[in-house]
């Protein structure tokens, strides 16, 4: 199965003009969350990705609510948040939000790593992780060098052992790949990321 991926979005018309382009030739479209800005612009931004008619699997980024997302997504979109979905033989599973908690306030949409593991723990077994906030130790560096990824989101990687596990969150990381155990992970940003899985 041929998939697109990004993250990020934050309401960039360029990028999103990308996407719905590319998505033409695509199976399945992934959004890993953030595709407008401290809670504003949610309808424009799924406006500007109102063109992909393929399959469009979306979680919740830390600057949309589970709510807002649902409410706002296409009709033949699947919104994941502590929850899974197949597509094609395909298991899904998918975490938005940020984790751990930001320091951007009450307009940030965050998860302690407790609320996170509760979210992951009914998870046990996909071949894809669809997330928002990368694993602590990979492609969750920012630009002082400091690793800002979830342990939890780390530890259910390890458990599952998923063939991908997709991520945004963290800028300075877009376009960092790397491996825990068998899963390779990546940070996707917002630009157009393919991958190749078989269900």
């Amino acid at each position: 199965m041929k998939i697109l991926a990004f993250s990020d979005l934050h309401l960039a018309r360029a990028r999103a003009r990308d996407i719905v382009a590319a998505s033409a030739e695509a199976d399945l479209v992934i959004g890993a969350g953030d595709f407008c800005t401290m809670r504003k612009g949610l309808a424009e931004a799924m406006e500007m990705l109102e063109g992909i008619d393929k399959p469009l699997v979306l979680v919740p980024g830390n600057a949309e609510s589970l709510a807002e997302l649902t409410e706002a997504a296409p009709d033949h979109a699947t919104v994941l948040h502590g929850s899974g979905a197949e597509v094609s033989g395909l298991r899904l599973f998918g975490l938005g939000y940020g984790v751990p908690t930001t320091p951007f306030g009450p307009q940030s949409c965050d998860l302690t790593e407790a609320e996170a593991e509760d979210l992951l723990a009914p998870c046990a077994v996909a071949d894809i992780l669809i997330l928002h906030s990368p694993p602590k130790g990979l492609a969750d560096e920012n630009s002082a060098g400091l690793s800002l990824g979830s342990t939890a989101i780390r530890e259910a990687i390890v458990r599952i052992q998923p063939k991908l596990a997709l991520c945004g969150h963290i800028h300075d990381s877009w376009g960092k790949r790397g491996t825990i155990g068998r899963t390779e992970v990546v940070n996707l940003g917002p630009t157009v990321t393919w991958f190749e899985v078989t269900p």
